[in-house]
């Protein structure tokens, strides 16, 4: 039994270290791999974006119930790196966000659009979009709000 123990621990051992004794490790580095972590190891050097808005909250006053409000939100780049929007969410799927899909560069402006349709949704309003960004924040969160004047009833 201690020679069959024994028997196995040899051949174990022995192949551990054949398989690590075979090829160069740095040979397997693929040097993309190596550039893009260099690209992104200066742009985080540079420091997070910085996002600034034309407006954070927007007021659409007085509708109809029925009515579709859109309205546009000019989003800013004020840091010193690439901003990323990664996702837009609302807080009611009765409201629909497009933001911009590629990096906004510093100093560049892009636009998110807000659909907000009313249907359904009488009286006092308010709903927010959550933007899941790579500013040190990580998330930024923007509002609409308004009152929504509610359909006559049909006798």
């Amino acid at each position: 039994m201690k020679k069959l123990a024994v028997a196995i621990a040899l051949v174990v051992s022995t192949g551990l270290l054949v398989s690590c004794g075979q090829g160069n490790a740095s040979s397997k580095v693929k040097k993309e791999n190596v550039e893009n972590a260099e690209k992104r190891d200066n742009t985080i050097n540079l420091g997070a974006p910085t996002i600034s808005f034309d407006k954070e909250d927007y007021d659409f006053g007085t509708v109809n119930e029925g009515d579709i409000v859109e309205t546009t939100f000019v989003v800013t780049n004020t840091g010193k790196a690439d901003l990323v929007i990664t996702h837009a969410q609302a807080s009611c799927g009765c409201t629909i966000p497009d933001w911009p899909k590629e990096p906004i560069a510093p100093g560049k402006t892009g636009e998110i659009k807000v659909k907000f349709n009313t249907n359904g949704k009488p009286n006092k309003q308010s709903k927010s979009i959550t933007l899941t960004t790579n500013t040190e924040k990580g998330r930024e969160v923007i509002k609409i709000h308004g009152m929504v004047t509610p359909k006559k009833k049909t006798v």
